[in-house]
């Protein structure tokens, strides 16, 4: 009995997590999205937060990636398994395997990206936003601070709204006190000048209202 109900417990304890995922029931809470903790409950990643409620994720490594092997084979099976349906490494990666792991769940694909060419990355959250059977996409980088932070900050502009001074504050404020190489305020604004909004990415209202941050 007590067996069975053990078992009970970690089914619930499995879907609840998935849940927390995947659900668009409302925008993430200012605090969520800038809180300084957490690893999404897997081991090695830091910075786990939300920004678009079951569309987009962020997060960076304990440590840092100092061999920039990126996500190991591990915390990919459990993104997977979370129910994450691709995860980009920005800026940085250079030893790192990309491609797709296969779980029980469906599959988890691994890409690089550049927060100087936010393209493919805005493409992939669209396509999530738009199929709502697609499990969420995670970005992240070497820290979880900088170039994970300046996507989605973008992802802000391109899908909820937000006006790029919003957006570029919400970075700096996540940035943990986090330095950056010529200034903080150079380093976010050339970003953003690689950055249009794209008229082909356009979401409407209600997807709005079920996934951005008030």
């Amino acid at each position: 009995m007590k067996l069975v109900t053990l078992i009970a417990a970690m089914i619930v304890t499995a879907t609840a997590s998935l849940a927390d995922v995947t659900s668009r029931s409302g925008g993430p809470s200012e605090k969520a999205m800038i809180a300084r903790g957490g690893d999404g409950g897997i081991e090695g990643v830091a910075f786990f937060r939300p920004v678009l409620s079951g569309v987009l994720y962020r997060s960076g490594f304990k440590g840092g990636d100092k061999s920039r092997t990126g996500l190991s084979d591990n915390q990919r099976s459990a993104l997977c398994s979370a129910g994450f349906s691709s995860g980009f490494y920005a800026d940085f990666g250079k030893n790192t395997e990309y491609g797709a792991t296969n779980c029980s769940t469906g599959n988890f694909d691994y890409q690089s990206a550049r927060s100087s060419r936010p393209g493919n990355v805005m493409q992939a959250i669209y396509d999530v936003v738009q199929n709502p059977e697609k499990g969420p996409v995670l970005v992240h980088c070497m820290w979880g601070v900088h170039s994970s932070g300046a996507l989605s900050a973008m992802a802000l502009v391109q899908f909820c709204g937000w006006p790029e001074d919003r957006a570029k504050k919400y970075w700096d404020e996540a940035r943990n006190g986090a330095p950056c190489s010529g200034g903080c305020d150079q380093w976010i604004d050339a970003k953003f000048s690689n950055f249009a909004l794209s008229p082909k990415l356009m979401i409407s209202k209600e997807q709005q209202a079920a996934i951005c941050p008030e």
